[in-house]
């Protein structure tokens, strides 16, 4: 049995509830990612902020622009944005039971905490991209069968 171990990002990049949407938002452009723990000095789990939180705040600043342009939805700090109630699963956890939890809540991430410190993330991505594999490994074991077929 493959295990979330198997295929997660192990030391996502984090931030801390001190950062701003700004940060979150440089560090998500910079690196392609859509999904940021954040984490206290201790490494444990306490935050998540997501692409759609930033592109929501953005939104809500565009709306409040001519109230306080002097200060934008972006200069607000993590700890009063990110989401607390998280999903988080270990390091075991089987890889098809974090694909149907994901599924079943519709979340986009699930944060790999062990002995309440973060050691990894996988995201939707990773799973697209372990289906894409599974995809191509079925079509080297039945080739024939494949070009034969007229779509």
């Amino acid at each position: 049995m493959f295990t979330v171990a198997d295929m997660m990002t192990p030391h996502p990049y984090t931030l801390s509830a001190s950062h701003t949407l700004a940060d979150a938002k440089y560090l998500m452009d910079k690196h392609h990612i859509h999904h940021i723990p954040i984490t206290d000095k201790d490494n444990a789990l306490v935050g998540l902020i997501s692409q759609r939180d930033i592109l929501a705040a953005q939104e809500s600043s565009l709306e409040r622009l001519s109230t306080s342009p002097m200060i934008t939805a972006l200069d607000i700090p993590l700890g009063n944005t990110m989401h607390r109630d998280l999903r988080s699963v270990s390091p075991q956890a089987g890889l098809k039971d974090a694909a149907l939890y994901m599924q079943k809540h519709r979340i986009g991430c699930l944060p790999i905490v062990s002995h309440n410190e973060l050691v990894g993330i996988i995201t939707d991505t990773d799973f697209v991209s372990i289906a894409i594999n599974l995809l191509e490994i079925q079509e080297e074991v039945e080739p024939d069968e494949y070009e034969s077929e007229e779509f």
